[in-house]
């Protein structure tokens, strides 16, 4: 019986019987700057996304929330809470100004536009929607006004407990009040009866608040006319659920 001489190598040794695997080629690796670029950009996405669909952050523009939310602190606001864009009475929710609300922005230079346009992209940092953030006091089909007898504002006669009020407006039973003929007390408004997908809403810092009521306050029903103006449905953006910046005002509105 034949038998088929060994493969023997180049020193004449028996050559192994498995070849040596090759080493495994990989693709061009990416220059330090585009792979720092790619991070980046990938972060930038990850963080628009979220903002766009679950949590954005926000700036508080004013100081119409005081002491609740002061001037500046960052906010999360939680754009999940109201499917349907209702939100409760007595949340605090952010809302995009509609044209009943809006407000002049002033000169806009050519930084200032890219700084806010990339905001509309992204959801980070400034951009071209204005946003408030008020207190929920009335939804659809209820009716809003002011004053009980002890100065408090009425959600369909019943009046509301607000421990939450800072600097409210004078008030006075019997001398500064909304009974008074010679002189009526600037709380006083209403009745005011919020129409349907609509909320009536006003600032914790009463006296230092632009909101649902501003040009109600002050006059008579039959005087006031359409005055008050209301957040949609469609407006709202969500409900503050945290104040993120400062630490020193961590917590929940």
């Amino acid at each position: 019986m034949a038998h088929t001489p060994a493969a023997r190598g180049e020193d004449g040794a028996p050559a192994s019987s498995s070849a040596t695997a090759a080493p495994e080629r990989r693709g061009p690796r990416l220059p330090f700057w585009a792979s720092v670029l790619l991070n980046v950009v990938i972060a930038l996405t990850v963080v628009a996304v979220v903002q766009a669909f679950w949590v954005k952050v926000y700036s508080v523009p004013s100081g119409s929330m005081e002491e609740t939310l002061q001037v500046g602190d960052r906010i999360l606001v939680n754009r999940t809470a109201y499917p349907d864009g209702m939100a409760e009475p007595q949340d605090v929710v952010v809302f995009a100004a509609n044209e009943d609300w809006a407000m002049d922005m002033g000169p806009e230079g050519p930084v200032e536009n890219a700084v806010r346009t990339f905001g509309d992209v992204t959801g980070i940092g400034r951009s071209h929607e204005q946003a408030l953030v008020k207190r929920v006091i009335g939804t659809e089909g209820q009716t809003v006004e002011c004053c009980s007898a002890e100065g408090a504002v009425l959600v369909d006669g019943e009046p509301l407990e607000e421990p939450y009020i800072h600097r409210d407006l004078p008030f006075v039973p019997g001398q500064l009040d909304c009974e008074s003929t010679q002189a009526r007390s600037p709380r006083c408004f209403g009745p005011v009866t919020v129409p349907e997908r609509s909320m009536l809403v006003l600032g914790d810092h009463r006296s230092n608040s632009a909101d649902s009521v501003i040009d109600c306050r002050g006059v008579t029903a039959e005087e006031a006319g359409d005055c008050a103006r209301f957040i949609r449905d469609e407006d709202v953006v969500g409900e503050v659920f945290f104040t993120l910046w400062p630490p020193s005002n961590w917590g929940t509105p």
